[in-house]
């Protein structure tokens, strides 16, 4: 018996018999909502029955494949399509040209449909690293996640990195094994996988009849009977008694399931000390509970290619992952301060997902259509309406809302109004991604929590080939792909005059270009890709600088004394006011502060920009007259340049995680080749006819990988490129060399 089960439970016997504990759930489960929120029941039994979910996972685990067979058996779709348009017409979710010649998910898609009377709104998310902001705000929005792992790769690097992002949002989630039909398939191998990387307890609740070619069907564990998919699509679900080869194992793991759920809810632990009877129900209610607490993911089984377990994930979607009213959304409301008359503060306030209340929206995705912008959004409370006026809290412009549409990929359908808990687009309304809708008829200063987006590792320089016919549609193109991507950046390089565009990797950036080909006709010029390295300090420095300029008349007088040093996490930036007494006026400070992080956009030794410091302002002089912010500003960036040079300054470079999959023939060439572009190997595996390498790679020697890569296996093998984080360039001497005959130039 597990330690934790019977310290949990002998606390609970003292208070509570395992009927009493029954009662309670059930009660739980269909009133929590209504307690806490004391919502109309009508509308309490719509979000009962509505679901927000995604589907994340690894690039190439069958993502929109699942989603095609998704909206086929709940009848949204008449006939079943395959990734890359092998039929001529590709999966619904992929709408772009790009997506289906290519055979991924670049732009996150939204749908709804309906399952057993539940309505669910579903957003498919590219897998490949370089589109992580699309996964990052879908997941930011939904109340619950599909986490899809291939059953033989398993838990790949993206996947830690989808696991990352549904932890940062709170999000619980459903884990679907699937391509069980596949060579090398092994279930129990993959949930070791998500215990061990991913630091979740989860069991399965299917078992597969037959792997690789021999899949035939399902044994659902918890109702104890098998489940076959007939019908040329499967389509038609059978149910019969558990295979006499089967019954052993279904013991085994059905012990199991109850067992982890003991560990995780107190409930079915008090049960499972008193030895009581557990029921169907009651296992499904603690793998409800444990769930939505998070603590517990259940998996379910099968082979969206192969149409097997598809209807039976519907079912657990419905069943297991929370409803609107179940999820805590939280948003900031500026208050006046307590005991002030002038000063603002934020407080988190909890939103109620009650149609009847005041309205609170995000606009969490931006696309251009040929009717305008199109506004995904996010209804966290209230009812929106065609027509409506709104006003955006970040810029307090006052809108009116002229279409409003239930997104079906890129297919739309005209609704009037929408309520508490949905997700539908607004046409016409210019705003950014991110941005907070309120009504106007009761407008509050509020604003939902921010999105992270992470900073962009590559650069190119980018120019159109015809200037005097593209400059229109190439700086439209710009503006548009700025609006609809956060980790897409522009900006003009005030040397060469380039336009600099940046990203999450080379194919992130490859295909916004080939999308300015193709939908504005712009051919660009495109020069060598950039790593953007950075710059930070290994040694603390003093400075004291004072800023002297006279020209006539009032001049400008500065002086300021303190030191430079590295910050702990070796990213991070900081400003810090040591000041004792008033040699400098408080007024100053906002003006050295701008200095320094003025002084931060370009380091010494390459002209990167400068991270992981901190200054530290211990003291400084002032004249009666010459002092001014223009002084303050000009010292502080002076001080800075002082002391950076001092303390002991290095490059810093950025490290990819890369994984490499490719049949077990050509591991040692890909690890030989991985090794010759400054690679550390970090692990490799092999199951079966298929390998995988796990290592970490300087970004600066991944150009070309692709084409090296395919050469090596002969097209068989594929690779995943995410950022890891910035490390000490060994060798900057070129670098360095560049810049100064870069500054050398520009002084002439």
């Amino acid at each position: 018996m597990r330690f934790s089960i019977v310290q949990n439970a002998r606390a609970l016997l003292t208070r509570r018999s395992a009927s009493q504990w029954r009662s309670t759930a059930h009660r739980s489960l269909s009133n929590a909502a209504a307690v806490a929120n004391e919502q109309p029941s009508a509308d309490l039994d719509r979000l009962e029955r509505h679901r927000n979910i995604g589907i994340s996972a690894h690039i190439d685990s069958g993502k929109t494949t699942l989603t095609e067979r998704i909206l086929f058996y709940t009848g949204r779709i008449g006939a079943i399509h395959e990734v890359k348009g092998k039929d001529g017409v590709g999966a619904k979710m992929d709408s772009m040209e790009l997506e289906r010649e290519k055979g991924i998910t670049i732009a996150s898609a939204a749908t709804h449909t309906t399952w057993d009377g539940n309505t669910i709104n579903i957003i498919d998310t590219p897998g490949h690293v370089d589109f992580t902001i699309e996964v990052e705000r879908a997941l930011r929005v939904l109340d619950g996640a599909i986490l899809v792992l291939c059953g033989v790769s398993g838990v790949q690097s993206q996947s830690l990195t989808v696991d990352r992002q549904m932890k940062r949002y709170g999000v619980p989630r459903v884990t679907f094994i699937n391509k069980l039909d596949r060579s090398g398939a092994n279930p129990w191998k993959i949930i070791d996988q998500v215990q061990a990387k991913l630091g979740l307890r989860a069991a399965a609740v299917h078992i597969p009849i037959g792997l690789e070619d021999d899949l035939s069907g399902v044994i659902d564990i918890i109702h104890e009977e098998a489940l076959y998919y007939d019908g040329p699509n499967g389509e038609s679900v059978r149910k019969e008694p558990v295979p006499a080869e089967y019954q052993e194992l279904l013991a085994e793991k059905r012990k199991l399931l109850i067992e982890t759920l003991a560990d995780v809810d107190e409930i079915i632990g008090d049960m499972f000390l008193m030895e009581s009877p557990i029921s169907t129900q009651d296992i499904h209610d603690a793998i409800r509970r444990a769930t939505l607490e998070k603590s517990f993911s259940p998996v379910l089984m099968g082979s969206a290619l192969k149409n097997t377990g598809v209807q039976t994930l519907l079912d657990g979607i419905v069943q297991y992952l929370p409803n609107p009213s179940e999820r805590r959304n939280l948003a900031l409301v500026q208050v006046m301060k307590e005991g002030s008359e002038d000063e603002v503060e934020e407080k988190q306030v909890t939103l109620a997902s009650d149609s009847s209340e005041s309205l609170v929206s995000l606009a969490f995705k931006l696309e251009e259509s040929r009717y305008g912008q199109l506004t995904y959004v996010r209804i966290y409370q209230g009812t929106l309406k065609k027509g409506d006026y709104l006003i955006n809290t970040r810029t307090r412009k006052k809108v009116k809302v002229p279409r409003l549409v239930r997104m079906h990929s890129n297919d739309m359908e005209e609704i009037s109004e929408s309520q508490a808990g949905d997700i539908c687009a607004m046409f016409g309304l210019e705003c950014a991604s991110g941005d907070t809708f309120v009504s106007a008829e009761k407008p509050v200063s509020m604003s939902m929590e921010s999105l992270f987006v992470p900073d962009a590792v590559m650069s190119l320089a980018v120019e159109p080939k015809k200037k005097s016919t593209s400059s229109a549609n190439f700086t439209k193109a710009l503006n548009r792909f700025c609006r609809e991507d956060p980790t897409f950046r522009v900006h003009m390089d005030p040397e060469s005059k380039q336009t600099i565009i940046s990203g999450m990797g080379e194919l992130h950036l490859q295909i916004y270009v080939e999308r300015m080909l193709r939908e504005y006709k712009v051919d660009l010029e495109v020069g060598a890709p950039r790593v953007n390295y950075r710059e930070t300090i290994t040694n603390r420095s003093n400075f004291n600088y004072t800023h002297k300029k006279q020209s006539g008349g009032a001049g400008q007088f500065a002086a300021l004394q303190g030191y430079l040093e590295a910050t702990k996490d070796g990213v991070s930036v900081e400003f810090k006011n040591a000041l004792i007494g008033n040699n400098v006026p408080p007024g100053f400070l906002p003006a050295i502060e701008k200095g320094f992080r003025e002084a931060l956009a370009e380091g010494a030794l390459t002209g990167h920009p400068v991270q992981g410091i901190r200054m530290v302002i211990e003291d400084g002089k002032t004249h009666p007259v010459d002092s001014n912010e223009l002084a303050f500003r000009m010292a502080s960036i002076q001080g800075f340049r002082q002391a950076f040079n001092n303390a002991r300054p290095i490059v810093l470079e950025p490290v990819m995680r890369v994984d490499v999959e490719a049949p077990t023939e050509y591991q040692g060439t890909l690890i030989g080749g991985l090794s010759r572009r400054k690679g550390v190997i970090v692990n490799s595996t092999s199951t079966g006819e298929y390998g995988a390498i796990e290592s970490e790679v300087p970004l600066g020697q991944m150009f070309g990988y692709s084409t090296e890569l395919r050469s090596m296996t002969q097209g068989k093998g594929e690779y995943t490129m995410e950022y890891l984080q910035h490390r000490k360039l060994s060798d900057p001497s070129e670098l360095i060399e560049v810049y100064r005959e870069k500054k050398a130039a520009g002084r002439k």
